[in-house]
């Protein structure tokens, strides 16, 4: 099984990008925010890769940008009720070491703010992962202030997301002109404001 590819990046989609190594194209399968953290196309990238085979979808590749993120996503489908999707959608919304942040406070709010966590199954995450090795760094156990701080991430972004996925615009691309229209706008735009840059963005 592969396990990690370096390559030129020749494609980029909404959820999975083509490495080009030494000629041959690989198509792995990224969340949004290894997706966003790519070079530019046609320079070299390194991603973290897990193999996954099925009967019916054949080979799969899954890839990251770290050994933590594979890790993480590999601790999640280790629990009922977990695919890859669902992994790949917590990893979107918390790095793995918000994560073991979340799992320490027991913040099923958190968890849940994945798309297509339900509270059912961020109780049974936030549960089975305790004690977990999530992370190889220390866990942070106070509110998670670190990632309100972040300066590219506002509060508001995550709303205004949300708002347009609502409208039908795919994840990836919601977070790519909400976080463009928030380095534009600065720290104090407001929901509303983030709403009507990333449709003139999207040429809606």
């Amino acid at each position: 099984m592969i396990g990690r590819l370096r390559g030129a990046v020749a494609e980029i989609g909404e959820e999975e990008a083509l490495i080009d190594v030494m000629g041959v194209g690989y198509v792995v399968r990224c969340g949004s925010r290894t997706l966003q953290r790519l070079p530019a196309l046609g320079e070299e990238a390194l991603l973290h890769i897990e193999s996954q085979w099925s009967e019916s979808a054949g080979l799969r590749l899954y890839g990251f940008g770290s050994r933590e993120d594979r890790k993480a996503f590999v601790l999640l489908q280790a629990i009922q009720g977990v695919g890859p999707k669902a992994a790949m959608a917590v990893l979107d919304v918390l790095s793995p070491a918000e994560l073991a942040s979340a799992v320490a406070r027991e913040d099923k709010a958190a968890v849940g703010r994945a798309s297509g966590v339900g509270p059912k199954l961020a109780i049974r995450i936030v549960t089975e992962l305790k004690g977990k090795p999530i992370t190889d760094g220390p866990v942070f156990m106070g509110a998670p202030t670190t990632v309100a701080a972040a300066p590219a991430k506002p509060a508001p972004t995550g709303d205004a997301v949300a708002a347009l996925m609502g409208l039908g615009v795919a994840e990836v691309n919601a977070r790519r002109v909400v976080e463009a229209a928030a380095a534009k706008l600065g720290d104090e735009a407001t929901v509303q404001a983030l709403i009507k840059a990333g449709l003139q963005e999207l040429g809606r």
